[in-house]
């Protein structure tokens, strides 16, 4: 499948898991959830969406289907990006505010994708 089919999928799978993942991260963190647990359930709820959504339409091959291995892969990728994401988050609510991280939250994200998309292209859904 063609790179240009598949970045501007991924940019529309990627804003839908963003918006859900944004939504559970502020809804979470603004009724007293620390904000790294917030974001981290928030990623959780996006990825679960966003590994299917992904898997079948912006990387997916006719015919194939998901298995253990790109699940694995997936989680893997997963942990290191929610890593680097709570980690910017909190950098963000310590030296501004946690309102300046949910404004941060999208961008944040946004650069991740970046890594994301490469990450997901040539190592997750390889074999899909």
């Amino acid at each position: 499948m063609s790179l240009l089919r598949q970045a501007p999928l991924f940019l529309l799978m990627g804003g839908i898991q963003l918006l859900l993942d944004s939504a559970v991260t502020i809804g979470l963190s603004s009724v007293g959830l620390a904000l790294g647990l917030a974001n981290v359930i928030g990623r959780v709820c996006g990825a679960m969406l966003g590994f299917w959504l992904n898997g079948r339409f912006t990387f997916g091959k006719p015919g194939a289907r998901l298995g253990r291995e790109e699940l694995l892969r997936f989680a893997v990728a997963w942990v290191l990006l929610t890593g680097a994401s709570t980690l910017g988050l909190a950098v963000i609510e310590d030296q501004l505010s946690l309102k300046a991280a949910w404004i941060a939250k999208p961008l944040v994200e946004a650069a991740l994708a970046a890594v994301s998309f490469f990450v997901s292209r040539h190592w997750v859904y390889r074999a899909a």
